[in-house]
């Protein structure tokens, strides 16, 4: 009992370090907390978007489940009704296996085909007739059909006749009408049955058909139906006739697919594939619509982790060194009563012991607000639509489990045995030691000491060389982005190469501080003077809050300048690969022949085969795309891929465009910078006259042609017209310059003026190009507009939707979330870090500062000393920081165009840098320095001469 009243009142001692030791502590276990609640609910959200996808765009329920079996199969009739019945609760038992609800299904069983014709048919009649067809029964068939005519069967019939309902279709192949029995024949075992027609059913309508798990009446024309509970009393369990097939349909509710879910969704989706392969010898198969979907689930959860976990990685670095330092200056605090303990007989282990009972009472505390502050995280993650840009997006769907919990026990504990270390340490000095160490002011650190600094960089700069020489390969070979993936030690090794290099330039800093102590000894003035002299003597006092900062800096500009590259090229790419806002195109009415409906067409020789006939369209009105509403400008914009070029050297296939020049300039999307000149320059020398091209750089270096020189272009059924050339452009909107994947071929471009191509060529379907006014209103606007008139398209894309797609991707929101998140936690725990650290230094000089005032030294002065030494170490490691960052960028931010496809990435890869990142970065330090200072002269001016000197003395 005594040594935990010791501990608590130790603690009690430095209670505000205790306390910033457990935010980091907490903050710790929050970010490990939210790496599993993260990639959990934004895989969910993501599974539940794609299989929305599936149902609006494939036009397939992704709940819906479908078992085909054939149970006549079985040989031994008795033991088919138990298996069926088996059948029945293993399958419409699926849906409680695996937590979702139904919404509905239906089972629907037949019989072997019959032989059937009119009860009342002559012999002829019998022998002329070869209309086959089955008993069949659907569970729920009412909320499936409707009754056009007749009624609806009698169950409880008992003279043998099976009363049935058949389809128009059907009954007029029996050649009978209803009310007119009709013979069923065996043709196994001869048996024949009496089926009597009483009602003529269709599909129900579309508003009255079971929409989650409709019944495709149409596939099964052929077929009488009778009551579900007749067919299972006579053909299941009487076994009159033998068993053709069963066939169950099951409409499950995937909104309520959880994370928690998948692995049992999958095992119970294998056990069922199983069951059925082994009770029918593989006459069943299993089909489940968002069974794909979900098997791709496990593989991107385990790609996100390892990015979130590489993501967070510099994050930990920075927090691991927080708790090392606020660890190391709560035992820098305690070394002397460390050592006296020690003189006293308290062994290492004991010390130890007391320590790790203070780590694991806030570690414990950690451990119980960490993983709600996760959940904080995780819906701040969530609602990140770019670097430290949030949008009101629907809150993530966020649950804690019991691994959650575990892995932010593991996280509180791994903490606080980093926090022993210096305990540990310290545990080694003896009273001695404690006494010859602070009488040395100046000793070599221990990273300095081991090269640690050394090793770091050359370990990054080895990696860097290993990442450009992949990215090199990936250029050279045009390879896809599958074909390599992104090393996950692309986000962790910029941390390692900034802490490496602010190691470095910290081991040259004092030198620098002796050379301007050196250079202008003779005029700085007294508390300028004391400021170098300290810092060039006790630099390695300093050190820990140096690079504290140093890495803070760093990691925040790298991950500023990753996420903005990131972002800035995925939509540049978007919107240079479409053109536009919104490309479509309508379709037109031609002379072309309706394909040949069956088999090929017949062979004709060469001299009968006539050249095959030019088709002629009819162009539909472009003048109302143009009164849309939120439509800013649009341009009719002709682009054929198989024209055919010749030049004087050589010819070949390429891609054509047509343009209208003034509209199109105000319509198409270009980059700035892609040009030797801008875009309108181009289409202003292309306007001046109607037989003048621009051509691309692949064919000016391929053909050896350029501005003045003729070229023929054309294509199939059309004879070549001669144009001039009159530029070259390297990048065209919508045109990719590259080679296509394992190509060594460049693509080629002739541009040309839509009046010339039709006028000298042909008239034939183009794209509409439309730039919208800014708001997603417009968007909203054009497509009401489009549905409102009806107009055909054939194709539509639209930059704003692809870009909405592209910011939910759950690895870029993960790039996004956590570079936000764990520059916002840098800069937070900096400024605690920063506060923490000086705040101790200036109650450790307490007595330096009373001599000052003793001998006579204004107030003033001393405060000229605090921001002289704040410039020489915060600020100066700020402006280490910017360095290193930018440095690091420089290197590492290019290399995630490994990342992209190499063959589709245009515009070119290029490092985007936003001085708001800067100046949110530099109006932090400006904050942080100018409380610290506030604080620190508050607390200097309480400072009384009398007390400090008999401080000192005792």
């Amino acid at each position: 009992m005594a040594l935990w009243v010791m501990i608590l009142r130790k603690m009690a001692s430095t209670k505000w370090l205790q306390l910033n030791l457990w935010f980091g502590l907490t903050v710790c276990v929050a970010l490990f907390s939210s790496m599993p609640l993260y990639a959990n609910a934004i895989l969910e959200r993501t599974l539940q978007k794609e299989l929305q996808l599936m149902q609006t765009e494939r036009n397939v329920y992704p709940g819906y489940m479908r078992v085909n079996a054939l149970p006549g199969t079985i040989d031994d009739r008795a033991r088919a009704a138990q298996v069926v019945d088996n059948l029945d609760r293993y399958v419409f038992g699926f849906p409680e296996r695996v937590g979702l609800s139904m919404h509905s299904g239906y089972a629907a069983r037949s019989t072997i085909m019959l032989r059937v014709y009119g009860a009342d048919a002559t012999e002829q009649e019998i022998r002329n007739t070869n209309v086959v067809g089955s008993f069949r029964a659907v569970s729920n068939l009412e909320r499936q059909i409707r009754l056009i005519d007749g009624r609806m069967p009698d169950a409880g019939r008992s003279d043998g006749v099976y009363e049935a309902l058949v389809t128009q279709s059907f009954l007029i192949k029996l050649k009978r009408d209803l009310g007119e029995e009709i013979t069923g024949l065996n043709r196994e075992t001869g048996e024949k049955f009496r089926i009597l027609p009483v009602g003529v059913i269709e599909s129900a309508a579309p508003e009255a058909i079971d929409a989650y798990a409709p019944y495709p009446l149409q596939n099964y024309e052929s077929s009488f139906y009778i009551p579900h509970d007749v067919f299972m009393r006579d053909f299941v369990y009487g076994g009159r006739l033998q068993l053709g097939g069963f066939q169950y349909v099951l409409a499950l509710d995937y909104t309520q697919l959880k994370t928690t879910g998948i692995e049992t969704f999958l095992e119970q989706s294998a056990y069922m594939d199983r069951y059925l392969a082994n009770r029918f010898s593989y006459n069943a198969d299993l089909t489940i619509a968002m069974l794909e979907k979900i098997e791709t689930y496990e593989k991107k959860r385990e790609r996100l982790g390892v990015v979130l976990l590489s993501l967070y990685a510099p994050v930990m670095m920075m927090l691991a060194f927080y708790l090392y330092m606020t660890a190391g200056l709560i035992v820098e605090r305690q070394k002397t009563e460390i050592a006296v303990l020690r003189s006293r007989g308290a062994s290492r282990l004991q010390v130890l012991l007391a320590y790790a009972a203070e780590g694991l009472m806030l570690g414990a505390a950690a451990w119980a607000v960490g993983p709600w502050l996760g959940v904080l995280f995780t819906k701040m993650l969530g609602a990140s639509s770019g670097f430290l840009t949030f949008v009101d997006r629907a809150a993530l769907d966020v649950e804690l489990t019991g691994g959650v919990w575990a892995i932010a026990a593991s996280a509180a504990f791994g903490a606080a045995l980093l926090t022993l270390v210096p305990a540990g340490r310290a545990a080694r000095t003896s009273i001695v030691d404690r006494k010859r160490e602070s009488a040395r002011l100046e000793k070599t650190p221990f990273w300095h000491k081991t090269g640690i600094d050394l090793i770091l960089i050359a370990a990054a700069v080895w990696l860097l060389s290993d990442f450009r020489r992949q990215s090199a390969d990936m250029r050279e070979l045009a390879l896809e982005a599958g074909s390599l993936q992104v090393d996950p030690l692309l986000f962790v090794m910029p941390a390692v190469l900034a802490l490496g290099g602010g190691l470095f330039i910290l081991r040259l800093y004092p030198w620098f501080i002796r050379l301007v102590y050196f250079l202008g000894r003779r005029w700085w003035p007294p508390a300028l003077y004391s400021t170098l002299v300290t810092i060039s003597r006790s630099s390695g006092q300093y050190l820990g809050i140096k690079v504290f900062l140093i890495m803070t800096v760093a990691t925040g500009l790298f991950s500023a300048n990753a996420a903005r590259t990131i972002g800035d090229n995925m939509e540049n790419k978007i919107r240079y690969a479409i053109g536009a806002d919104v490309v479509l195109t309508s379709r037109w009415e031609n002379d072309a022949p309706p394909p040949m409906a069956g088999g090929p067409a017949p062979q004709q020789t060469e001299a009968d085969a006539a050249p095959p006939k030019r088709v002629q369209y009819t162009e539909p009105p472009f003048l109302p795309f143009t009164e849309m509403p939120g439509v800013e400008a649009a341009a009719r914009v002709f682009v054929k891929e198989d024209a055919r070029l010749n030049a004087a050297g050589g010819g070949g296939v390429t891609t054509m465009y047509g343009i209208e020049t003034y509209e199109f300039g105000r319509t198409a999307w270009m980059k700035n910078g892609l040009l030797d000149y801008h875009l309108n320059a181009y289409l202003n020398l292309l306007a001046s006259d109607p037989r003048g091209v621009l051509i691309s750089r692949s064919v000016a270096e391929e053909f050896g042609v350029g501005p003045g020189d003729p070229i023929y272009i054309g294509w199939e059924g059309l004879d070549s017209t001669m144009l001039t050339v009159f530029g070259v452009v390297d990048y065209w909107p919508g045109w990719n310059p590259l080679p296509a994947p394992g190509k060594q071929e460049k693509p080629r471009l002739v541009v040309a003026q839509l009046s010339a191509i039709h006028n000298r060529l042909a008239l034939e379907p183009y794209e509409v190009w439309l730039n919208l006014e800014d708001g997603a209103a417009s968007s909203a606007a054009l497509y009401e507009a489009i549905t409102e008139a009806g107009y055909p398209l054939t194709s539509l894309q639209d930059a704003g939707q692809e870009l909405i797609r592209s910011k939910n991707d759950p690895f870029r929101l993960a790039i996004n979330g956590v570079m936000t998140l764990g520059f916002v936690i840098s800069m937070l725990i900096s400024f605690f870090g920063f506060l923490v650290f000086w705040l101790l230094s200036l109650s450790g000089r307490t007595l330096q500062f009373g001599v000052l005032r003793a001998m006579g030294i204004p107030f003033g002065q001393l405060i000229g000393m605090l921001a002289s030494e704040q410039l020489l170490t915060t600020v100066a490691a700020v402006v280490i920081g910017v360095i290193v960052g930018n440095v690091v960028s420089e290197q590492f931010v290019p290399l995630f165009e490994m990342a992209f496809n190499p063959s589709e990435q245009v515009p070119p890869f290029e490092i985007v840098r936003h001085a708001g990142d800067y100046a949110q970065l530099y109006g932090v330090v400006a904050v942080m320095l100018a409380l610290g200072l506030i604080v620190l002269g508050w607390r200097l001016a309480r400072v009384k001469i009398a007390q400090a000197l008999k401080l000192g003395e005792e």
